[in-house]
């Protein structure tokens, strides 16, 4: 077990970061957001750093449910699973989710979409939540978190209105099913299971 609760240090360094956001100016503020934005004219320009910058900033403080949530989910891991294995399944989550969306609004000339700002921790959070799937019971648990997440992330999709930050959080958690998947198969071992 990890002496430093690092996904309690990483969601309070962003809360932390957003409010001293909400304190700086309109204009920087702005163009701040949109220099680690993992837009569509971000990415196209070649600017890759952005794959990681936009998951240390936030456009608001996030709401204290959903911030109490990040950390939980990231801690257990961290105590599941590892520090390392937390912020890898994290960033790989983030930046696939974020590429699946860029592929399939790359070719998009509405301006607005490309240059939509694309920041935020909530990609990450639901990939760790789904590779997480891989703590719980083998089985029938297991199979319905997994069946029941993914339908839950998939019902903003099919409504309309749906952006595609909606996508991302759909494509972000089918990523995190597919890594507890992949680590079930691999390891062939029991896990830690959720108490």
């Amino acid at each position: 077990m990890n002496a430093i609760p690092w996904g309690a240090v990483y969601a309070a360094g962003v809360q932390l970061g957003a409010y001293a956001l909400e304190r700086t100016g309109t204009a920087e503020r702005e163009r701040l957001l949109r220099d680690c934005s993992t837009n569509v004219d971000n990415l196209a320009a070649g600017r890759w750093e952005t794959l990681l910058s936009s998951a240390f900033l936030v456009e608001e403080p996030m709401p204290l449910p959903y911030a109490l949530l990040l950390v939980a989910v990231l801690g257990y891991a961290e105590y599941a699973y590892g520090a390392w294995w937390t912020a890898a399944v994290f960033l790989f989550g983030h930046a696939s989710a974020t590429l699946l969306v860029y592929g399939a609004l790359r070719r998009t000339t509405d301006p607005q979409t490309r240059r939509s700002l694309d920041v935020g921790t909530s990609y990450g959070f639901n990939a760790v939540l789904g590779a997480l799937t891989s703590a719980l019971p083998r089985g029938a648990v297991r199979t319905a978190a997994r069946v029941g997440l993914l339908a839950l992330a998939a019902a903003p999709v099919v409504r309309r209105g749906r952006n595609f930050t909606d996508v991302g959080h759909l494509a972000a958690l089918g990523v995190g099913v597919g890594v507890s998947l992949a680590f079930d198969c691999l390891s062939g071992a029991k896990h830690q299971k959720i108490a």
